[in-house]
């Protein structure tokens, strides 16, 4: 296993890597993160409307972790796990403009692929799954994250990327697929059965309700591109920088400021 000091020092390679990748490259990869979270947020909600109540949340939950998974083995760029790009940033080894560059990139890129997931998911016809029970779930979601306030929206971002970070970071630890998992796992569940927001999981669960509205005649007014963007991504986004960055901060401090360099 990697000690925390030893993640610190490789996240700095990582982070490099992650800076220096071509742009097309990036959006790519983001976009493929972007389905990856979303996948979760299909196991989500299909967990919640087959078995229904507090039980069906906390399976969901349990199966929500296999997005980050996807994420993290399979091979893509998740922007709320890149706000770590701030520990290379902070060591000098990148540039701002670098790392703004990556954000925009993969933040565009989870967009995309969030949206191309949800497009094929509605218009599958899956929400008319379980007599229509998907679909009341799906809707539901999608209500509730567009009626949060800006500042529940924003604190709940804090808290989420705060949990999404140590996740990534405590994979890090791990030298092999099953040790990788294992140590992104709870964070995950955690955050997901407390409420937290997380941009891109939002970005599918949001954009699958918008296209179900329009499908399937719901009526939801509230439901729409406009509210999406600005009543919850945005401020979701927001926090899951700073709730990202300051993770990355303070273990900067604590294993890299001030540390001897190769």
């Amino acid at each position: 296993m990697n000690s925390p000091a030893e993640i610190a020092k490789n996240y700095v390679e990582i982070g490099k890597g992650k800076v220096n990748t071509p742009a097309l490259k990036l959006f790519i990869l983001g976009i493929m993160a972007g389905i990856f979270i979303g996948i979760g947020g299909v196991a989500y909600e299909m967990a919640t409307a087959t078995i229904g109540g507090a039980l069906g949340k906390l399976v969901g939950a349990c199966m929500f972790p296999a997005g980050l998974g996807l994420v993290l083995i399979a091979g893509s760029e998740l922007f709320t796990g890149n706000c770590l790009l701030v520990i290379p940033l902070l060591e000098g080894e990148v540039t701002f403009g670098g790392v703004l560059r990556n954000w925009v990139c993969v933040y565009l890129g989870n967009f995309v692929g969030s949206t191309i997931l949800a497009f094929l998911v509605a218009f599958g016809h899956s929400p008319s799954l379980l007599d229509g029970g998907l679909l009341d779930v799906v809707m539901s979601v999608a209500s509730g994250k567009v009626a949060l306030s800006f500042g529940d929206a924003f604190l709940r971002g804090i808290v989420c990327n705060m949990m999404v970070c140590l996740a990534v970071w405590m994979s890090f630890a791990g030298k092999t697929v099953a040790s990788k998992i294992a140590g992104l796992y709870f964070p995950i569940m955690i955050f997901v059965m407390a409420g937290f927001e997380h941009s891109i999981a939002n970005m599918y669960y949001l954009m699958v309700g918008i296209f179900s509205n329009s499908i399937y005649w719901v009526g939801d007014a509230a439901v729409n591109l406009g509210a999406a963007l600005t009543k919850n991504l945005l401020p979701v986004t927001l926090g899951n920088l700073v709730g990202g960055m300051a993770i990355g901060i303070v273990y900067w401090y604590l294993y890299l400021k001030g540390a001897k360099k190769d």
